[in-house]
């Protein structure tokens, strides 16, 4: 009687473990902005514009998996992790590995698992070598995590019943498949974790040239005309980023249907882009405020990024992976060991001249 209670227990555990309700983006609930995005995203290599040598690499990879499988093999492609500043293109790559290997794309987010039950129901639902796509996975949770490694390594969800001397371990296997994980934050993934990774890969941003061939790539499939010029000055307003080119793309449309006739041309472009307060180095209100901020209040800095987040009112995570990545990279702020501080070209940029210089900022 009690070995029946206890399998009945132990059934009913497992019922509830796999909840059939995981975490994964629902069509239904997209907003205008992602299905527009979506519309503009490359299904194949050949299509993906930029990080040249990363996709010539992510082809090799794909083709020797290709190859193993078809030698019978039976195994996925290592798991992939992706990190970079937003918008640089981890989704659309992951998009990209799974229709090149002829598989399904699984998508879920970090934050969104929230236990290992959901966990679970994600991963019994793979196929054979079908690809699982988790953003933002450094903000997963230590539990879920854990059980997380037994899955990458040997395909296999181990289930724990019951307490103390009666407790059992029960292993579910699952299809191999292929973790494609997205960060902004590498440094908060922990290294059990990191190590599990077979490729890794940084997406820089891109040149304002590669940004030119975007917006006219996706011009062409929204059905405006743009020129070279008009093209040209968004992709230098952009900040090397091909989500913003495409959304500079979208509103400056916005302004030629009203206040033009439909097309975008230079003068056109640069209207809609002044309305939109981007200026010439593609720095938009609130990469200038973080300038302004450090200049008016800590006379150039150094300032610490919590005393930043205080003053502008603003989630430090935000300023470290929205706001300051571009500014670092183009030479507007350095780090010190003190903190931020705003650099000559920002001050050059603004219009501005420093107060003072006492001693050195570095």
């Amino acid at each position: 009687m009690a070995a029946r209670k206890k399998a009945a227990s132990l059934d009913a555990g497992l019922e509830n473990l796999l909840d059939p309700e995981v975490p994964e983006d629902d069509p239904r609930e997209e907003s205008t902005e992602s299905r527009l995005e979506r519309s503009l995203r490359p299904s194949r290599f050949d299509d993906f514009v930029g990080q040249s040598r990363l996709k010539e690499n992510l082809k090799v990879y794909v083709a020797a998996a290709k190859a193993r499988t078809e030698a019978g093999e039976r195994g996925a492609l290592d798991h992939v992790l992706f990190f970079g500043p937003p918008g640089l293109g981890k989704t659309t790559l992951a998009h990209i590995l799974s229709a090149e290997l002829g598989v399904h794309l699984h998508i879920a987010h970090g934050p969104a698992i929230e236990h290992k039950g959901q966990l679970a129901a994600l991963l019994t639902k793979l196929g054979e070598r079908d690809v699982l796509f988790i953003d933002e996975i450094h903000r997963l949770s230590a539990v879920v995590e854990e059980n997380l490694y037994t899955a990458m390594e040997d395909f296999r969800i181990d289930v724990v019943h019951g307490d103390g001397p009666m407790a059992s371990t029960l292993s579910i296997p699952i299809h191999p498949f292929t973790l494609v994980g997205a960060t902004t934050r590498t440094g908060l993934l922990t290294g059990p974790l990191l190590s599990r990774f077979g490729i890794e890969a940084r997406l820089d941003y891109y040149e304002p040239a590669e940004l030119s061939l975007i917006v006219r790539r996706s011009a062409g499939i929204l059905g405006i005309e743009v020129d070279d010029e008009a093209a040209g000055e968004m992709a230098r307003r952009a900040r090397g980023t091909p989500r913003i080119a495409n959304r500079l793309l979208s509103r400056a449309r916005d302004f030629a249907q009203v206040l033009g006739d439909g097309k975008l041309d230079a003068s056109t472009t640069k209207q809609a882009l002044e309305r939109l307060e981007i200026d010439e180095a593609g720095l938009d209100v609130m990469s200038r405020r973080f300038l302004r901020t450090i200049i008016d209040f800590y006379n150039g800095g150094p300032v610490g990024i919590e005393a930043l987040a205080a003053t502008l009112s603003e989630p430090r995570d935000t300023l470290e992976d929205v706001v300051e990545p571009y500014l670092l990279q183009h030479g507007f702020v350095a780090r010190t060991a003190r903190g931020r501080v705003v650099t000559e070209r920002a001050f050059t940029h603004l219009g501005l001249v420093r107060k003072s210089t006492q001693g050195s900022l570095f």
